[in-house]
């Protein structure tokens, strides 16, 4: 019998090294030593609303569908309609679990072909989506785990489109569109997504290429007021536009209904895992839904923070709360019961002392991100 293996060491981005050579602050997404932060969260956070910054999101998971059926695969089991797009288009979707449609975890997949469905989870689910998938894959269709063979590089804000062509990579196609290109001899993909709200790209690089276009856009980057950012003002900026977060905002027992994520499930579709548990919910109305918050007052809410609309009515609780560097007061996502109004306040439990917020619709920071 082997000795028990100790604590794994966290894995690292391709740029690691450049991150330290920045000074960031490193801390542990998913199992990935991340920048969490460099000049700060609010500097960083407000770079992105009004010129541009540069997020490495390495740790994000990678996945591989290929082979005649792997768009007609994704399609049967992710909750998207996958037909709704072509060649060339992304798409959030999510993966449930089939028995009671809790969310296993959101994604985005770049349908390039009815062979060929590369799929971004999140870094912690890689592993389990793989597995998933690929049980459910009939003969000739292949589901690879390609976690660590790239990058992920997020160039966002409005001046974003300017200085990605300022160094020669092509901008200026649709949301939710990706374009290939040749640059610093290695292959690019470029996508016009993000989790920022502002306009914006995600660079999809092999790892082995990610320094060489990390350093071009860097150098290129002051006359447009580049910004390298790191995973905390990612937080706050995802905050703001109410974008949920897997493993805080939405899990295994939390399903689409819940979250407000109905907008992304096929309903016409005749199949996708978990379909007649959310049918079953939908018709009969979700118990508790994701609702945003904002301080009346000073406070700053936290995850697990519990809400009531009196002190003896618990609602739930905070699943995300930050500072909004933006509106410059505390805002939150929380899971709360469905007879909550939507016009309600509401007592949070801030460090033992109930302080007011506001319930409001999302986002709390109109967003840009569609913007042509």
């Amino acid at each position: 019998m082997s000795e028990a293996s100790g604590p794994q060491e966290p894995l690292r981005s391709p740029l690691h090294d450049r991150h330290l050579a920045l000074g960031a602050k490193f801390a542990d997404f998913g199992g990935w030593s991340m920048p969490l932060q460099y000049a700060g969260v609010v500097e960083e956070h407000t770079a992105v609303r009004t010129a541009v910054g540069i997020f490495d999101v390495s740790h994000l998971g990678k996945a591989a569908v290929t082979g005649p059926g792997a768009a007609d695969l994704v399609n049967a089991t992710l909750s998207n309609d996958l037909r709704r797009i072509g060649p060339g288009q992304a798409q959030y979707t999510l993966c449930c679990d089939d028995a009671t449609g809790g969310i296993v975890d959101d994604l985005i997949a770049y349908y390039r072909s009815d062979e060929a469905v590369f799929l971004i989870p999140n870094a912690a689910n890689t592993a389990e989506v793989v597995r998933r998938l690929a049980a459910a894959a009939p003969a000739g269709v292949e589901v690879v785990d390609q976690h660590r063979d790239f990058a992920v590089l997020a160039v966002q804000g409005p001046s974003s489109d300017d200085l990605l062509a300022a160094v020669g990579l092509p901008t200026g196609h649709d949301y939710m569109s990706f374009v290939d290109a040749s640059f610093a001899g290695t292959h690019v993909v470029i996508c016009r997504t993000g989790y920022t709200g502002e306009r914006g790209y995600e660079l999809v690089v092999p790892s082995d290429g990610a320094g060489a276009v990390w350093d071009a856009i860097l150098a290129a980057g002051e006359p447009f007021g580049l910004t390298p950012c790191g995973l905390g003002a990612r937080d706050t900026l995802r905050t703001e536009m109410g974008y949920p977060l897997h493993g805080q905002d939405i899990s295994l027992s939390v399903t689409p209904n819940e979250a407000r994520l109905g907008w992304a499930v096929g309903w016409k579709k005749d199949a996708f895992w978990g379909r007649d548990a959310l049918v079953a919910e939908k018709q009969a109305g979700p118990r508790r839904r994701l609702v945003g918050l904002e301080s009346t007052g000073r406070a700053i809410p936290r995850p697990h923070m519990s809400v009531s609309l009196v002190p003896d009515v618990l609602l739930g609780e905070v699943t995300s709360g930050t500072f909004s560097p933006t509106l410059k007061k505390g805002i939150a996502l929380a899971l709360l019961s469905s007879v909550v109004n939507p016009d309600a306040q509401v007592g949070v439990d801030v460090r033992g002392r109930r302080e007011m917020f506001q319930v409001r619709p999302l986002p709390f920071v109109e967003p840009s991100v569609r913007e042509s």
